[in-house]
């Protein structure tokens, strides 16, 4: 956003409110805008480029006697430039090319020595006085390009004035259009994003006031509730029919009869050249002035070529999406086939314009142009920005409907541009103001985009470690324009109707931070608590399963929570419980995961082909599950799941079956999470319905309990798994629930000191029932074991082998070997002989087991 100093105090002035914005200044204005608006990426004297250049009269105009296309010119420039050839009436000769060069004519003339205005910051080009197919030449008049105010070349630039408005031959040009020590600053817009109002130099000229802790007045036309201008011509019967309310919320539009179009006054070409947009015509520069000033885009349509493309005697506007496959030529000449969601500005037959980013060609306002619709718009800011990206077209407009304009300033902009074509292009109003309103009836009532925001004294001052009081405040926001009222240390903030961005306390605070300046800040650290900030225990007990699995040999993975629906096909999983992305970021990710247990499934076979024999994969993460939502939204569970593979020639290394191996794993952790002896491990129910099962085989895999808690699984895969994913035939693993293992509050394992005599290890061979599981008989044994062993002793059971004799299908013999010392004595093979009798007895009195 590039904004002249000038521009600013000639605004301030002319409306009536503050002066001079800088008058400490510039320097420390820069300074002010840098740390209390926006970024600065950079200032420059714009009136430098236009050192001596000086508005002359061409006195006399006479053919170049050795040249068709030259001429001889006298100018007066009433004696300003110096060490100059003059003729005997102080007159000073110049050669000039231009066709329109004719006496009587106010232009630039750069006298000799002066640099070009166009080559300031580039290479240089001074000018020189030197013979012409000889005739001296004293310098050049000059072109709008060569003046850098405009593109055109053809011709020599020619000064009109307005009615009220006289400059002598001889003044500067710099002095006579109000450049001299013109900065123009360009700030970043970015720092503008939230800020729509401050792309127009009301608005900043406001925030300049605002920073430098001055009142300010918007002028008398902006305002919710401008004066209609009367209808003072025959009407131009005009029709609006918006299809899209939802994207163009509000649409004003008015038309105007015998506009005189020309090019505009200097002093606005220029005002648009130094804040980079291209002098068109006295309409076309209306719009973009008005824009300018008031950050909100405008459009200027010629009403009898609308009307041309419209069907019936008058003309039509119809705001819909485009047709498909139609196409449309705009203003820069390029024909584009708008995406399917833009706003399109039409006819009853055409589109002529896609709105809020740029007209069409086929109305524009020309020279020939007569009368003219003037829209004033507002647009989704959201469209805007698609439709400009999907068509790499980024106008002035855009920058700013993309930042979301007040939809409450639409009729003060066009009641002012047309009183401003009224009075200076000769305009007269040919129909009322159309407004196509569908703004919220409460909006337009309190004249404010959003709600009052109510905030207190303390609640700002603790925010910002300010000590203001809530006058104070209060006079930093009306300063602005606020309506501030105040009832003891609490301020109710009402929003002026261009503001958009202030909606919670926050904002206040933001705003009062900003006005009176973050430099003030107080230059102390804050205080601290020093008490260490709790844990998260959730992530701690991530940490401990790392740990207790890394220590195991074990590998950490990290997979994508979205899986292929072919995966979850193979595990036996139903599709209908996982949730299912719409707009999936690659088709192999279909689906939320139910578990995380395929995920790891699906990288064996890779990794055996890759050459890894044997090895132990385990992953923390998320699932998904339907129908267990909560608040309408996706419950996620942590969920921990490790799997535990080998290959054929890996396998030999490997006695009994894939399950123990996985156990193994499981009860290290358990173990390190202090939770060993309180699990219970029942066969898996083959109609469990979880999803979690799925894979699992009933007959080799159990359900995981903490008391009554089921926290997880562990087990091998059913063979529809393995052959579908290739997996070796040592496969097996488990998955658990991170959320029971944290509410069994696992404390770790404790230290234990290992005794100092000898410990003394037996073992016990217990016949039992085929159908007694292995858990069972473990259990009892341990329990016993724990009841009746001596005291003062630390004893281990360890499991050796579960054996079953061949074509004896009733029953089946598990090993078991206890591991026994004292504290205090060394104990005797007896006493430990006599002790896993008592463990047998017990074993055959409530398992019916024989001790073999």
């Amino acid at each position: 956003m590039k904004v002249s100093l000038n521009t600013i105090k000639f605004v301030n002035q002319h409306y009536g409110s503050a002066g001079d914005p800088a008058p400490n200044g510039v320097d420390d204005l820069l300074q002010k805008i840098g740390a209390q608006l926006g970024a600065i990426e950079g200032a420059a004297d714009f009136g430098k480029k236009f050192e001596g250049v000086i508005i002359v009269k061409v006195i006399s105009c006479e053919d170049h006697p050795n040249a068709d296309r030259l001429h001889v010119c006298k100018i007066d420039d009433s004696g300003r430039a110096q060490n100059v050839e003059r003729d005997e009436n102080g007159y000073v000769q110049v050669v000039c090319g231009a066709p329109n060069v004719r006496e009587g004519l106010l232009v630039a003339w750069l006298p000799p020595g002066t640099t070009v205005p166009s080559t300031v910051g580039k290479e240089p080009f001074v000018l020189e006085a030197r013979e012409i197919r000889g005739q001296k030449s004293n310098g050049m008049l000059a072109s709008p390009k060569e003046l850098s105010i405009g593109d055109s070349h053809d011709g020599i630039l020619e000064i009109t004035t307005d009615s009220d408005e006289h400059i002598a031959p001889g003044t500067p040009f710099a002095d006579a259009y109000h450049l001299q020590g013109d900065v123009v600053i360009d700030i970043e817009n970015k720092m503008f994003t939230h800020r729509p109002d401050c792309f127009g130099f009301i608005g900043v000229a406001r925030e300049l006031e605002g920073i430098q802790h001055r009142p300010y007045k918007s002028p008398d036309w902006y305002r919710l509730d401008p004066e209609t201008p009367d209808v003072e011509a025959q009407e131009l019967a005009l029709e609006v029919h918006n299809e899209l309310p939802e994207l163009v919320p509000r649409f004003t539009v008015i038309t105007m009869r015998d506009v005189a179009v020309h090019d505009s006054p200097l002093w606005l070409q220029i005002d648009l050249a130094k804040h980079g947009i291209r002098p068109i015509n006295n309409i076309v520069d209306y719009t973009n002035f008005f824009m300018l000033q008031t950050g909100q885009p405008l459009h200027a349509y010629d009403y009898d070529k609308v009307k041309a493309l419209s069907e019936g005697d008058q003309a039509m506007i119809v705001i819909r999406h485009p047709h498909q496959g139609e196409k449309i030529t705009l203003l820069n000449g390029k024909e584009v086939e708008p995406r399917a969601e833009a706003v399109m500005i039409a006819t009853s037959k055409q589109a002529i314009g896609i709105g809020g980013v740029m007209g069409g060609g086929e109305t524009e306002v020309d020279e020939h142009t007569k009368n003219i619709i003037l829209e004033v718009a507002n647009f989704d800011m959201y469209s805007i920005r698609r439709t400009a990206m999907a068509h790499g077209i980024f106008t002035d407009a855009v920058t700013r409907f993309t930042k979301g304009q007040s939809p409450l300033q639409t009729k003060a902009v066009l009641a002012k541009i047309v009183d401003e074509i009224r009075r200076f292009a000769k305009g007269k109003v040919a129909g009322g103001i159309i407004d196509d309103n569908h703004l919220p009836a409460d909006m337009l009532e309190r004249g404010s985009v959003h709600l009052p925001v109510t905030v207190g004294r303390d609640y700002i001052n603790a925010r910002l470690g300010f000590g203001l009081s809530a006058e104070e405040m209060a006079q930093l926001l009306r300063n602005v324009e606020f309506d501030v009222q105040q009832n003891g240390d609490e301020l109710t903030v009402s929003t002026p109707f261009w503001r958009t961005d202030i909606e919670i306390p926050e904002d206040v605070v933001e705003e009062v931070g900003r006005l009176y300046g973050f430099d003030h800040l107080p230059l102390e650290l804050p205080k601290r608590d020093l008490t260490p900030a709790p844990k998260d225990s959730l992530l701690e007990l991530k940490s401990r399963i790392r740990t207790a699995l890394s220590r195991a040999g074990a590998n950490e993975v990290l997979t994508y929570s979205f899986v292929h629906g072919n995966l979850l096909d193979k595990v036996g999983q139903n599709r209908d419980q996982a949730f299912q992305l719409a707009n999936a970021l690659s088709p192999d990710l279909q689906y939320y995961r139910l578990s995380l247990t395929p995920s790891l499934l699906e990288k064996i076979h890779p990794n055996i082909k890759a050459g890894y024999d044997q090895f132990a994969l385990f992953e923390m993460g998320k699932a998904h599950i339907k129908g267990q939502e909560e608040d309408g939204l996706p419950r996620e569970f942590d969920r921990l799941a490790l799997v535990v593979t080998a290959d054929k020639k890996a396998a030999q290394e490997h006695a009994g079956a894939p399950y123990y191996l996985a156990r193994t794993y499981l009860m290290e952790l358990l173990q390190t999470l202090g939770l060993a002896g309180a699990v219970v491990f029942e066969p898996l129910d083959p109609n469990d319905s979880d999803s979690a099962a799925a894979y699992y085989e009933p007959g080799r895999a159990a359900t995981i309990k903490l008391g009554d808690t089921v926290i997880g699984r562990i087990g091998e895969y059913k063979g529809s798994v393995a052959k579908s994913l290739k997996l070796p035939a040592i496969s097996a693993g488990f998955e658990l629930g991170l959320e029971p293992l944290l509410h069994a509050g696992t404390a770790g394992a404790s230290y234990v000191a290992l005794p100092r005599f000898p410990k003394v290890e037996q073992d016990i061979c217990l016949k039992v029932d085929a159908g007694k599981t292995y858990q069972e008989v473990y259990d009892f044994v341990s329990q016993h074991l724990g009841e009746h062993r001596p005291d003062k002793t630390h004893h281990t059971l360890t499991p050796i082998d579960i054996y079953q004799r061949e074509g004896d299908t009733q029953a089946k013999q598990i090993t078991l070997r206890l591991s026994i010392a004292s504290f205090e004595r060394t104990l005797t093979d007896d006493e430990v002989h006599a002790l896993l009798d008592r463990v047998a007895q017990a074993a055959q009195e409530h398992l019916g087991a024989e001790r073999v």
